[in-house]
């Protein structure tokens, strides 16, 4: 086994095992050592969260193009991040998904605790409790990127598109999702496309993008750059998560 010279990040290292042993003989709690050395770690290690739409937007395209080629890092999964997150938290991105087991946004994007506000609904269907919760992150601590991921054969979609097309409703609170994806499936009727159902769970989230982007409180936080709102499209064939519209530049 060959040994390799120093590297800044060695030195780094280094210096914050230094800084450690002597927190810990000047008594300082457990916490307060956590702090000192995710202050002094190299951002790789400590996972600290980008801060425009566009270096959140490529971080979580980073992940998911892990999780297509299976070489998941899953980061920031262990203790000592929980106690770094004990405090406070500042998610870099909101993602607002469907209910679908097979989707779950921290594992497609191969993210860890404190990185995702996520909200999840049958078939990505909105209303003022999930908009507002959408809204939280961008409006309380500057969530640079909210995306919109609508996925292949999406369930819920297709039940609403029959309920809606037979006009024989849901049963139960059901119906109010179908009710919800209304307006995507009147224009899915009028694109005509093979697959309407696939047709509908897109628009629904070409739709929900664009009314989160002109929302009243989001909107001038986009018009200055400091927020994008992303609609997406995910794979369970390969993984992979298509961005529709709205991407960061």
């Amino acid at each position: 086994m060959s040994i390799q010279a120093d590297g800044p990040g060695r030195r780094t290292l280094l210096t914050g095992a230094a800084s450690l042993t002597a927190a810990c003989l000047a008594g300082c709690s457990s916490a307060e050592v956590m702090n000192e050395m995710h202050k002094t770690a190299p951002a790789s290690l400590t996972g600290l969260s980008p801060g425009t739409p566009k270096a959140a937007y490529e971080r979580l395209m980073e992940g998911n193009r892990r999780w297509v080629s299976n070489a998941l890092q899953h980061p920031d999964r262990d203790p000592t991040r929980r106690e770094l997150l004990a405090a406070s938290q500042k998610p870099y991105g909101a993602v607002v998904s469907c209910i679908d087991s097979r989707v779950p946004p921290e594992l497609v994007f191969d993210t860890g605790l404190g990185d995702l506000f996520v909200m999840r609904s049958g078939g990505v269907a909105v209303g003022p409790v999930i908009t507002g919760s959408v809204e939280y992150g961008p409006m309380t601590s500057g969530t640079p990127l909210i995306v919109v991921l609508g996925h292949q054969r999406c369930g819920a979609v297709s039940a609403a598109y029959k309920s809606l097309r037979e006009g024989k409703p849901l049963p139960g609170n059901l119906q109010a999702i179908a009710e919800a994806l209304r307006p995507a499936y009147e224009q899915s009727v009028r694109k005509s496309s093979a697959d309407p159902a696939e047709t509908m769970a897109k628009t629904q989230v070409e739709l929900t993008a664009d009314a989160l982007r002109g929302n009243r409180d989001l909107a001038p936080l986009v018009s200055k750059g400091v927020l994008a709102v992303v609609g997406a499209y995910y794979s369970l064939d390969t993984g992979q998560v298509e961005i529709l519209n709205g991407a960061p530049a």
